[in-house]
């Protein structure tokens, strides 16, 4: 028997009206750490489930984490912001110390920097900010309740979507280099400040 050849298949009418969707822009990336000589995970969890809810791409290196490993990351990484945790009630002395040392390098002095948590066991609310931010983060949150104005100002900062409608960090004006409160670890440029901008305590009366 002959085999019988298949019918061709009939054009299609080409879609009218439809356009393929459009990519969307990359999502910011948010590094979440704790400080060098505290133990504690659970609010490291909480802000990385907290930033993830929010949209941001997050990494999160964890507790006692050194802060060589802490900079170093920031330099390979270069994250869109970086939020510091610590409860152990020395978060003031060790975010101090390693804010200095990151403002150093000058590819990291306009990260948006961050710290929150239980920062001094003296339980003065805004004692810390002060020197924190003279230091070189951009927002202290020493209140237990400052979740909602985290979020604000972490979105108004830096927006979720890279391109996305935002206040940006305000601009640094560059100042001479001064001496840091903070104690300088031997062989580190620790205990000079880099130029900073102006910037606020959240959470201080």
């Amino acid at each position: 028997m002959t085999p019988i050849a298949p019918a061709p298949a009939a054009p299609r009418e080409p879609l009218t009206g439809y356009a393929p969707p459009r990519p969307e822009p990359p999502r910011r990336h948010v590094l979440v750490s704790g400080v060098s000589s505290d133990a504690h995970t659970w609010n490291l969890v909480f802000l990385h489930l907290l930033l993830e809810e929010m949209g941001y791409r997050v990494t999160n290196l964890g507790s006692c984490v050194p802060d060589d490993l802490l900079i170093d990351t920031c330099r390979r990484l270069r994250p869109d912001a970086l939020v510091i945790s610590s409860v152990n009630g020395h978060g003031a002395l060790d975010g101090g110390r390693v804010i200095t040392r990151l403002r150093h390098h000058p590819e990291l002095r306009r990260l948006f920097a961050v710290i929150g948590g239980k920062l001094g066991v003296d339980g003065t609310a805004g004692a810390h900010g002060p020197r924190l931010l003279a230091a070189g983060f951009d927002a202290v949150f020493e209140d237990g309740g400052a979740a909602e104005d985290f979020r604000r100002r972490l979105h108004r900062a830096v927006p979720v979507l890279a391109g996305a409608h935002g206040t940006a960090a305000p601009r640094i004006e560059h100042r001479p280099a001064r001496r840091s409160a903070y104690p300088r670890t031997p062989g580190t440029t620790d205990g000079i400040e880099p130029p900073r901008g102006r910037a606020t305590v959240e959470g201080a009366p």
